[in-house]
């Protein structure tokens, strides 16, 4: 219930009549000052009229005033500063700082509405707990709430992507190459194709780049995926001895290949095929990134995701069965998804980085120009009548579906504060 005390004291919540700390002195709240998330005192800088007196200072909340000692800050003079001491129940009535001031306490007074509507979100088991009350949020506030939290979803991707850029010393290709592995996964695979990369440094890739055949042996060898006995199947032994003699080579430790997942996807996306195509890729790794950044268009960006692979898989999903002669390309919908969780994320951290914002800004007008995603957490959205305009709509959706429905974070989603601070009652 704190973090609901802080809710309201921050967006002036509480019921006014009357402000009045529990000797009887009249408050007024001039500025409730700044949250602090941190270590130390709630809020920050607040101002507050007590007895006519202006204060300035800071704002500790508590459930019970008692908090206050089972917190030890009557010995920490980091809360000497605190003005005002704000619970919602009073066990204790002197309240003193490590100097032996006593502190004026409020017991803040939250509208019951407000209570039943939060326990109310909070209790719910769907996936979207305000899923039946989002239709009541007007299209242009849900509008600026998904610009913020597609910046909140870049920003956490880039924080990612510029520390595994320190990690790599530095080196654009490698970070390149170890996002563009994860994201060959395409959701179900995604932990275990990050591990593939990781086990298989680039530079050793690329040393064998002008042949095909040696860059598969490195990938389904370090895959694990060349273990069996498949004696009828020739390419599959070549496989086994490139991989035989590079391994030695290279002293690789190759990851378990039963962590690969197939079952229920279609073919096209068997782990052989994408592990096949990720091969391709990867031999081009270093002309791939610079011609990324070079990119004006959609379209520039999609002809990078071009690429054929050895006539052997024309006629194979997997080792050891043949099939239906066909090319195995990507598709356009999984280029979309590379460019979204690979090329835009690069593209942003790059241009951070760099301090050139053209390539932040060239790549959300990419997204703009990119489909929604059509995927589990879009279409649970789209079934409460929410519009999804395009591939930004939908990693803010995203964003807002992992980092507060799931954490049951209302009280800081911009949904969850209209709910809250509604007249009318949200709860059954």
């Amino acid at each position: 219930m704190e973090t609901l005390l802080h809710y309201v004291w921050k967006h002036r919540l509480y019921e006014y009549d009357p402000l009045e700390t529990i000797d009887g002195l009249k408050i007024e709240v001039i500025d409730p000052g700044l949250h602090n998330t941190h270590a130390g005192p709630d809020f920050f800088n607040a101002k507050v009229k007590i007895d006519g007196r202006l204060w300035a200072g800071n704002i500790e909340i508590h459930t019970r005033s008692s908090d206050w000692f089972l917190h030890g800050h009557e010995k920490n003079p980091v809360y000497n500063s605190v003005i005002l001491h704000v619970v919602e129940w009073v066990d204790v009535q002197e309240i003193p700082d490590e100097n032996g001031r006593n502190i004026p306490q409020l017991v803040l007074k939250i509208p019951e509405q407000i209570k039943q509507n939060y326990a109310y979100l909070l209790s719910r088991e769907k996936s979207i707990p305000c899923k039946d009350q989002i239709h009541r949020i007007p299209d242009i506030y849900f509008s600026d709430w998904k610009n913020a939290l597609l910046l909140e979803r870049l920003e956490r991707k880039t924080n990612g992507i510029l520390k595994l850029l320190k990690d790599s010393s530095g080196s654009w290709n490698d970070v390149f190459y170890m996002t563009m592995a994860r994201n060959f996964g395409f959701g179900i695979n995604n932990d275990v194709f990050e591990r593939l990369a990781k086990s298989l440094p680039l530079q050793y890739v690329l040393k064998h780049k002008n042949s095909d055949f040696q860059v598969e042996a490195l990938f389904f060898g370090q895959a694990g995926l060349l273990k069996e006995d498949i004696h009828e199947d020739s390419y599959f032994s070549f496989l086994q001895k490139e991989y035989d003699f590079l391994q030695r080579k290279y002293n690789l430790q190759p990851i378990e290949g039963h962590l690969f997942k197939s079952l229920r996807i279609r073919p096209n996306n068997f782990p052989h095929v994408k592990i096949a195509q990720l091969a391709a890729f990867t031999r081009s790794i270093e002309t791939l990134f610079s011609k990324m950044l070079e990119a004006q268009t959609i379209p520039d960006v999609q002809k990078l995701f071009v690429s054929d692979l050895p006539v052997y898989w024309r006629t194979h999903y997997q080792f050891g069965k043949q099939s239906v002669n066909r090319r195995k390309t990507l598709g356009l919908s999984a280029v979309h998804i590379l460019i979204i969780n690979t090329v835009v994320p690069m593209l942003v951290a790059y241009g951070k980085q760099k301090d050139q914002q053209f390539f932040v800004e060239r790549a959300i007008q990419w997204l703009e120009s990119i489909p929604p995603e059509n995927n589990y957490i879009t279409n649970l959205f789209k079934n409460t009548g929410i519009k999804l305009q395009d591939a930004g709509d939908s990693q803010a959706i995203i964003q807002l579906k992992n980092e507060y429905c799931d954490q049951k974070k209302c009280i800081f989603c911009r949904i969850g504060h209209k709910l809250l601070s509604k007249e009318q009652i949200i709860y059954d």
